[in-house]
């Protein structure tokens, strides 16, 4: 038996009905749960723990994989049952990054007879996540983010100076501790990553992968029209000790601010100025292609 949990902004597209209906004509035992408001994700976790669910599939955007991800992490994890994602969201970041299939039924097939791996989660202090947490304007970055911004981030030549002062975004300024270093950073952007992508396809970590027990951790600084070049090749090439780029990998990351700074946790809004991220290594078995990119 599989059973399909849809957001309820979703479940009346036709060709979400259709796709289920023609699952139905080829597998026996689909049922399907829908949710209309928040907390009914967790509402039909449970219910299918009880009813001895073995395999869940959530249809829907990055919202709703994140919130039941987040469900599915409050219960032990031997509680826990496989997951599959069918995607129907505006961006599907996350299954986009990870080649599930787009088309709705083709998508129902793969939940039906794929089979799962064990992929890492991430906690942002007591709330989880499966895909980017991003902080500053990158909490802002989202599939209607103007096409300038867009070609920024996929290393387009934009002066940054230039489009924080037309989007108006400003830097923020934290004290970082991982278990390598402790700096004070400021910031116009911030992505910690599990997975790859965010805001509509914007590849943010390259090297991010869901089963490696890391975080991809990105920040960009301002930049002064002056140091263009060096920016640009470090957009290129970034690395742990960049002036304007950071990457690296680590296990966990906390971030403290004197003030609140926006943060976005899978599309949903988050805020604190102290946080603490963390990896949360093998937490979920999820149905995957088995030409994946997101696995190590």
């Amino acid at each position: 038996m599989i059973r399909i949990i849809l957001n309820g902004k979703k479940a009346s597209y036709d060709s979400v009905r259709s796709a289920i209906s023609t699952l139905r004509e080829e597998v026996e035992g689909v049922e399907v749960r829908v949710t209309y408001e928040y907390g009914d994700m967790e509402h039909f976790v449970n219910e299918a723990i009880t009813d001895g669910i073995k395999r869940l599939v959530v249809g829907g955007g990055d919202g709703s994989v994140n919130e039941i991800v987040d469900a599915m992490a409050k219960l032990p994890r031997e509680q826990r049952p496989e997951l599959a994602i069918l995607p129907l969201g505006t961006a599907n970041d996350f299954a986009s990054a990870c080649k599930i299939p787009i088309d709705s039924l083709e998508a129902l097939r793969l939940a039906v007879s794929g089979k799962t791996t064990s992929i890492d989660i991430a906690k942002a202090n007591d709330r989880h996540f499966v895909n980017i947490a991003t902080g500053g304007f990158g909490a802002k970055v989202t599939a209607e983010t103007p096409v300038a911004l867009k070609n920024f981030l996929g290393g387009g030549a934009y002066t940054l100076t230039g489009l924080i002062k037309a989007l108006n975004f400003t830097p923020y300024t934290a004290k970082v501790k991982t278990p390598e270093f402790e700096s004070e950073e400021s910031s116009v952007l911030a992505a910690i990553c599990n997975g790859k992508q965010a805001g509509g396809g914007q590849v943010l970590a390259p090297e991010a992968f869901i089963n490696d027990g890391l975080l991809d951790v990105l920040i960009i600084k301002e930049v002064l029209g002056a140091d263009i070049a060096q920016f640009l090749d470090e957009v290129k090439n970034p690395t742990q000790d960049g002036r304007y780029i950071k990457y690296f990998k680590t296990p966990w990351i906390e971030s403290e601010s004197e003030e609140i700074i926006p943060v976005n946790l899978d599309g949903e809004p988050y805020e604190n100025k102290k946080i603490r991220f963390e990896i949360v290594p093998a937490a979920i078995d999820l149905v995957l292609p088995s030409d994946c990119p997101c696995l190590k």
